[in-house]
């Protein structure tokens, strides 16, 4: 069950702005999807694509280092941040695929280069690979984009995707409470974590987070369709952005990635967990600086 606030337009919770100094846009879509976003400097299109159980807070420390050379374009998929859509939505990476979709073609951004991190990288692969004349390249972060493999992958979905997880997320917010513990190196700061856990305040707010692990397996028909179609990227230019002590995506996840995407980049990131972002965003933002000039202007 998803907040009743689905359907209205009072904030779901209130933003400290004192750490994401940034104008809140929003933008009504089809089926009743309340997207809000935030759009900030001008030049080449960056999108941020988040994951769970995350929103575009999270790309607030690059955005903020890249606004002056960049157009910077961050929004929360339905059910996250301050995004909200109908009870009929399923909340699944398919779905947000298509709310990325239509939100991009809404704002008619083109010669995107796509940030992708968690279920960002299956969700903005599939939205390039539906509409690749839109997408110059992308920066991959710490993500996948093909059906689990590794047996502890496959536990660990069963485990939060399943009762205990469904337990514990309705309970006392414990999916986000664990992804934002475990899933960096350096611990948040108290407000920082407080941002994390704000759209979940309510118990009714909590599904997205319990059906994104689910997704990892449920999901598989979707995520083999993805990876059955990534090779047409294959030309697009990368940069690959790696923190090395992440617990879910590590070396064998980012050489496939390096090997699908011959014209790559890799910057590895010493001392960074799954949310590299966190850990990292001034490394991050710096190895965009230096790298779209050379990879991504030169197709022009």
């Amino acid at each position: 069950m998803i907040n009743k606030r689905a359907a209205s337009r009072e904030p779901r919770f209130e933003i400290d702005r004192s750490l994401f100094p940034f104008e809140s846009r929003f933008v009504s879509l089809k089926h009743g999807a309340r997207i809000h976003y935030v759009d900030e400097g001008q030049g080449p299109v960056l999108l941020f694509l988040h994951g769970n159980p995350t929103w575009s807070f999270l790309y607030r420390n690059i955005i903020g280092n890249l606004r002056n050379a960049f157009r910077c374009v961050a929004l929360d998929y339905p059910g996250f941040g301050q995004s909200t859509g109908p009870t009929s939505n399923g909340f699944t990476p398919a779905e947000h695929s298509r709310i990325v979709a239509e939100f991009v073609d809404r704002l008619e951004l083109r010669d995107i280069t796509i940030m992708v991190q968690d279920w960002g990288g299956p969700i903005g692969f599939d939205f390039a690979i539906r509409h690749p004349e839109r997408v110059a390249g992308f920066v991959i972060g710490n993500t996948w984009a093909w059906p689990l493999e590794r047996t502890g992958q496959r536990i660990f979905s069963a485990i939060m995707g399943g009762l205990v997880g469904r337990s514990i997320t309705w309970g006392f917010n414990g999916a986000t409470r664990f992804f934002m513990w475990r899933g960096v190196v350096t611990p948040l700061e108290d407000g920082v974590r407080a941002m994390y856990l704000a759209p979940f305040h309510e118990r009714s707010s909590r599904a997205v987070t319990h059906i994104a692990p689910r997704q990892l397996a449920a999901a598989e028909p979707f995520l083999a369709s993805v990876y059955q179609s990534l090779t047409s990227l294959s030309n697009k230019p990368v940069l690959i952005v790696w923190g090395l002590d992440d617990f879910a995506f590590q070396k064998p996840e980012r050489t496939r990635f390096e090997n699908i995407f011959p014209n790559h980049q890799t910057v590895l990131l010493q001392n960074a967990g799954h949310f590299i972002q966190e850990d990292k965003p001034d490394e991050i933002s710096a190895a965009i600086r230096n790298w779209y000039p050379r990879r991504v202007g030169a197709r022009r």
